[in-house]
């Protein structure tokens, strides 16, 4: 029960957070996709940024290559079911890093591809130049959103465990 409560409350966060005004690229998905998977159960690890996507793109508007954004989700919620048995702090960093550069490298390409800056070298060169201050956003954002729900989702797990409460993690087990 707590993992559905979990999964709706992310969605409703990240449509919010997405259709608030912010700079873009900073937003909460990314982060969402790693928790997810690190720990909700593997349906949720995929569904959950998909359908926060769906729903605030359908606000914000879609556009040509809105599958290689979700798929970039996708790919990363597999990133953070990898994570869910071998989560430490410098895993779940490093995940966020390579989260941001994975979005970064397969988002920019298919801009490239789609012929924006011509098919050429040059062409692919400067289109991640373009790109460069949307990263900083995307890097920052994802850093941000996961120290901040991984680290809240571990103190509250903590005190749970300390004060003899059965922890969120334990409950789920059984």
């Amino acid at each position: 029960f707590i993992k559905h409560i979990t999964a709706f409350t992310l969605i409703v966060f990240a449509v919010f957070s997405r259709l608030a005004p912010h700079p873009p690229n900073f937003s909460p998905i990314t982060a969402i996709a790693l928790f997810s998977g690190v720990y909700l159960d593997r349906k949720f690890a995929f569904t959950v940024p998909i359908i926060a996507m769906i729903i605030s793109d359908y606000f914000i508007g879609y556009h040509s290559l809105l599958w290689l954004v979700y798929l970039c989700f996708i790919a990363i919620a597999f990133l953070g079911l990898y994570l869910k048995k071998r989560k430490t702090f410098v895993r779940i960093a490093i995940s966020a890093l390579a989260s941001s550069v994975i979005f970064f490298i397969v988002t920019n390409f298919g801009v490239w591809a789609s012929g924006y800056y011509g098919l050429t070298l040059s062409g692919l060169y400067e289109c991640y130049v373009m790109a460069i201050p949307f990263f900083r956003n995307t890097l920052s954002g994802d850093i941000l959103y996961t120290g901040v729900m991984f680290g809240c989702y571990e103190i509250m797990n903590y005190f749970l465990n300390k004060y003899g409460e059965e922890s969120i993690v334990a409950r789920e087990k059984k």
